[in-house]
């Protein structure tokens, strides 16, 4: 198929338009993607042309996207709801196959969850950026454009963004880090997998209409990613060991409460549903 993949400029754009061998891929940008048939996209916090960018398109994997900075509800809203509602409306308006649209586990559940979290469970994000992207899944299974959601839970790999960056420039510190006492698992995902995530639905009549969580089959410890990390260095772990109620103590204080959230406490995700279709993870 002939695919679009909207934000292909981006972390996962880049290498979605470099995984998807089977299909010809469309990058839409701000910028120009050199080696690649290449469509301008706006911004979406303006009025994209979406008209122009579907002409001639399949199916598209819409990435593009608010994400890892502070905005206000309302500028959440207007580019990751408001813009997927005009692109649903011109996809109905070009007859579009299939439209994928990579949410975020964001839109499922909050920063930690005591229990195993499925596609079942129901979504109770606690962001504007979770629920901005609940609200433009809404949209998209409202519109009548075949689709199929993605959910990825922490994205993992080089030249990733947010809390994958963050833990990757800890584990750059030449100094030992506080994490070898935290056994919380939490899921993760490496970037080879969701496109292979991706590659695994489109077009694939089994995946419309559905909605996918997307992991690797074994969750991690904090700690055990920033080793993983550091051996890829050639280095040591580094990692030393705090009285558990000591370290949960101190990340109370309201500086690191939400650090706390996403390291200290379990959020594990399962892609059964998705194995099930006929992905399978490398990991």
């Amino acid at each position: 198929m002939r695919v679009l993949i909207t934000g292909a400029g981006g972390f996962l754009g880049a290498h979605l338009l470099g995984g998807l061998k089977d299909h010809s891929v469309i990058a839409a940008s701000r910028n120009r993607i050199d080696g690649y048939e290449w469509r301008p996209l706006g911004d979406l916090n303006g009025s994209p042309d979406w008209d122009t960018a579907l002409r001639d398109v399949d199916a598209v994997v819409h990435l593009a996207n608010l994400a890892h900075r502070r905005a206000s509800d309302a500028e959440f809203d207007r580019v990751n709801r408001h813009a997927t509602v005009e692109l649903c409306h011109a996809a109905q308006r070009s007859a579009l196959k299939h439209l994928v649209f990579v949410s975020s586990i964001a839109a499922q559940v909050g920063h930690a969850s005591e229990q195993v979290v499925t596609e079942a469970d129901t979504p109770a994000p606690v962001s504007a950026y979770g629920r901005s992207k609940l609200a433009a899944e809404q949209a998209v299974a409202q519109s009548g454009v075949p689709y199929t959601i993605l959910r990825p839970v922490l994205v993992i790999g080089k030249g990733a963004k947010g809390n994958a960056a963050t833990l990757e420039k800890l584990a750059r510190l030449p100094l030992p880090l506080p994490l070898g006492s935290i056994t919380a698992k939490r899921s993760v995902v490496s970037v080879e997998n969701v496109v292979s995530a991706v590659a695994t639905v489109l077009g694939n009549p089994k995946a419309y209409g559905e909605t996918y969580i997307v992991a690797d089959s074994m969750p991690v410890t904090v700690g055990e990613l920033v080793a993983d990390a550091r051996a890829k260095m050639g280095r040591p772990p580094g990692l030393v060991s705090l009285p558990f109620g000591s370290l949960e103590a101190l990340m109370q204080l309201p500086v690191a409460r939400g650090i706390w959230q996403r390291i200290g406490r379990p959020l594990v995700a399962s892609a059964s549903k998705l194995m099930a279709l006929g992905w399978k993870p490398t990991r």
